[in-house]
């Protein structure tokens, strides 16, 4: 089929030539059937021959629909069928469009520094208090932080391992502890330090014997990380300027960590430990040994008698050592325990331990050294 009339509709039976001449009802050929009408008609695609022609009115016919005005040759230069796409209700911005820059983070520093700083100021006027005033009251201070520190270390341990080491022959030896180092110096503490440990073998016996090995090795563990420990501070106290002695040791370590926390808050990079304590930086580190060596260089020469300030650098770089290993020590085990802080005790701290930290093992630190350069007296 070459062309096709927009005028009448063909009539029924129209088929196109045939070798059997004109079919009646069909539209006579030439130029009587071509003149009239040929404005009206339009070329037709040309459509190869298939086995079957469908019928004007058959769903398979486009002719109709191609004559009417409303068709697609009116609305665009297309053929096709296919509708168009519609357009996307939020389009998404083009690559290269510039995005708008994030906000600037502020960094923070982790703990409330108010409570923080209120709690640190109300326990140094304190500790200053008992140290200066009556040595036997800061003998008691130094006892209850260590019943305090072993209720906490006991807690936590019950808590998150299920070991059970036993508090009451602790919290017991270990005021023993303090009290015997500062009356009878290290040979009192080692001492009492033995008699403790066997009281924990001794009273874990009552209970059955399931889990007896780990909760005595905890025991004795305890006795001697914290208690043991806290007698090197009774034993500075008793020299004839002890209580400058102790101050020198609190001063520095005090110092040290905020020299760590300050530098490292605000130009830390590069991390120290970040599987032990993610928060510890090589700058926090270079802060705290500068800042403990000026200070100990300013106690050696001020607080210590004899005491020289070449002493104090040594002194203050030993402390810095000490209280970021002590530090780091703990931060394992708190990570061993699945925990952030020992405690509630202490607002803006945490608990008594995440105190004495550091302080535990500076204090033989301190106490050697100074019995080294200015002896025992």
């Amino acid at each position: 089929m070459n062309d096709s009339s927009w005028g009448a509709p063909p009539q029924a039976g129209y088929w196109g030539p045939s070798d059997q001449g004109p079919v009646q009802g069909a539209a006579p050929a030439g130029p009587a059937y071509d003149a009239p009408e040929a404005q009206h008609t339009r070329p037709m695609p040309i459509v190869p021959d298939g086995p079957a022609v469908p019928r004007y009115g058959d769903d398979q016919d486009d002719d109709r629909g191609a004559a009417r005005l409303s068709g697609p040759l009116f609305r665009d230069e297309t053929t096709s069928a296919q509708p168009r796409a519609a357009a996307p209700q939020n389009p998404e911005p083009m690559p290269d469009a510039p995005q708008p820059a994030p906000a600037p983070q502020k960094k923070s520093a982790g703990r409330d520094l108010g409570a923080a700083i209120g709690v640190g100021v109300g326990l140094g006027a304190v500790i200053v208090a008992s140290l200066f005033v009556v040595k036997a009251v800061f003998l008691g201070v130094i006892a209850v932080a260590v019943v305090v520190g072993l209720w906490e270390l006991t807690s936590r341990l019950e808590e998150r391992k299920g070991i059970k080491a036993p508090l009451v022959p602790l919290a017991v030896g270990g005021a023993a502890m303090v009290v015997a180092g500062y009356v009878r110096g290290a040979e009192g503490a080692w001492v009492a330090m033995a008699l403790t440990a066997l009281a924990v073998l001794v009273w874990r016996m009552t209970e059955p014997p399931e889990g007896y090995l780990k909760d005595v090795t905890a025991g004795v563990f305890a006795a001697f990380y914290v208690p043991f420990l806290a007698t090197f501070v009774a034993m500075m106290l008793t020299a004839d300027d002890g209580a400058f002695r102790v101050m020198t040791f609190l001063v520095l370590t005090v110092v040290s960590d905020t020299g760590a926390y300050a530098v490292g808050w605000r130009f830390g990079r590069h991390k120290l430990a970040p599987r032990i304590s993610p928060g510890k930086t090589r700058e926090g580190l270079l802060g705290a040994v500068s800042f403990a060596m000026v200070a100990g260089a300013l106690c050696m020469h001020f607080l210590i008698d004899d005491g020289a300030w070449w002493q104090g650098l040594l002194l203050g770089f030993a402390v810095a050592a000490s209280a970021t290993l002590g530090d780091l020590g703990e931060s394992m085990i708190k990570r061993d325990l699945g925990i952030k802080d020992m405690g509630t005790l202490l607002p803006g701290h945490g608990g008594i331990m995440d105190r004495l930290d550091s302080l535990l093992p500076t204090a033989p630190v301190v106490w050697l050294l100074l019995v080294l350069f200015v002896g025992s007296g």
